[in-house]
């Protein structure tokens, strides 16, 4: 049996529900105790009447709760403007934080949720639920070691249709909040955030860090009326000088789960799955064959590993020195292409069934880009422009001049 964890639940109408779902169903429940909930609009939590009856107060900030009670670990799940804000203040009264992925908006605002927590004393654990799975923390350390050989290069690809609610959201493509902070909000800030960030992540010669960006390209494209980019392609060159590839949209009519190829000297190592059950397999060039099993065995993994940590048990894989690395990417992304292309208005299409804004034929392109390894523009798209390669050596603030 261990320790009585008390938590506050910062935003439960969103992606917070799954928290709020997992911690009400989670097999050692006797031993946690839900402190209180911060939610402006807490009616967005279909299971809000439970919460009510088990008597759990509810705030409309993270100061009001902190004012009257305390917790041993922050859950949050806010808008990204929010993160570094929260999480610095959770920090500054002596909770530990799970915060949902990204880190932050933007790079600066990571390294001083990082100086918070080593002034702190607690730990921070972002929510990139693959780094806590066993699937990629077996595969990350066999490229640790050296078992697939040297690596050659990495790509992953993930087409993801999302509908005109889907985009509704207050803060859904927005660049900036009302206030002028930034938000940054975008297909590969947002939903499709965790794979980009895994291939950094099985890079990292840590088992608690990412491999270090040296330069990013990007091209970035908008079908939706939003502010920021639904569609995305980045090359990514890390320190070492290893070629990363990933290609992202919510602006088509067909879907792709995530899957990708990453290439070793002595082995390929392939997932494709398209309802999420596929699993991790490294084919080495000798015939033989490593399954590590899949990603998402268990969708609320980071949770359990976090509420191991408060109970003596294991370490937090993927925190703040590990997700910086993406942040990192994504905004010297948004510097590589300052002005967002919008797709011809010819081409866009609207799904009277689905509520899809799509680009008609953009699904063929981001597959024949991620088969040849290019970029719109260097496969000769009509529509395609070159981003600037962006030099992430030491990259530490992101001015958003210009953007």
């Amino acid at each position: 049996m261990g320790k009585e964890i008390s938590i506050l639940l910062v935003g439960i109408g969103g992606y917070g529900r799954h928290y709020v779902d997992a911690l009400l169903n989670y097999s050692g429940r006797e031993n946690i105790k839900i402190a209180g909930v911060v939610d402006p609009k807490p009616e967005g939590y279909r299971n809000l009447n439970m919460i009510k009856e088990m008597k759990v107060p509810i705030f409309n900030s993270i100061e009001d709760f902190y004012e009257h009670l305390y917790a041993g670990l922050a859950i949050i799940s806010s808008p990204i403007n929010y993160h570094c804000q929260q999480t610095c203040y959770a920090l500054s009264k002596g909770s530990n934080v799970l915060c949902e992925k990204p880190v932050s908006a933007t790079v600066q605002d990571a390294f001083k949720m990082l100086q918070a927590k080593e002034k702190s004393g607690k730990f921070v654990g972002i929510g990139f639920q693959w780094s806590y799975t066993k699937a990629i923390q077996n595969l990350k350390r066999d490229i640790m070691n050296g078992v697939l050989g040297k690596l050659l290069r990495l790509k992953t690809i993930v087409l993801w249709p999302r509908d005109e609610n889907y985009f509704r959201r207050g803060w859904a493509g927005k660049k900036r909040d009302g206030r002028g902070n930034w938000i940054l909000d975008s297909v590969a800030n947002n939903a499709t955030a965790h794979y980009l960030h895994n291939m950094l992540y099985v890079l990292g010669e840590e088992e608690d860090r990412s491999a270090c960006p040296g330069s990013v390209t990007a091209e970035l494209y908008r079908a939706n009326k939003i502010e920021n980019y639904d569609t995305a392609a980045i090359r990514v060159y890390t320190k070492n000088e290893a070629e990363i590839l990933f290609i992202a949209s919510h602006a088509v009519d067909e879907q792709i789960a995530p899957k990708f190829i990453f290439e070793f000297e002595k082995a390929r190592v392939e997932y494709e799955s398209e309802d999420g059950s596929g699993e991790i397999k490294a084919l080495f060039n000798d015939g033989t064959v490593k399954n590590y099993g899949s990603p998402n065995e268990e969708h609320i993994i980071k949770l359990r590993t976090v509420l191991d940590c408060l109970n003596g048990r294991g370490t937090i894989p993927c925190g703040i020195e590990a997700s910086i690395p993406h942040i990192t990417c994504i905004n010297g992304a948004q510097e590589s292409m300052k002005e967002i292309g919008t797709f011809p208005e010819n081409i866009i299409n609207k799904d009277k069934s689905t509520k899809v804004t799509y680009v008609k034929g953009l699904s063929d392109v981001l597959k024949d880009c991620y088969r040849d390894w290019k970029l719109p523009s260097e496969e000769g798209i009509g529509w395609a422009k070159k981003g600037k390669p962006v030099n992430l050596i030491g990259y530490k603030y992101f001015s958003g001049d210009g953007i």
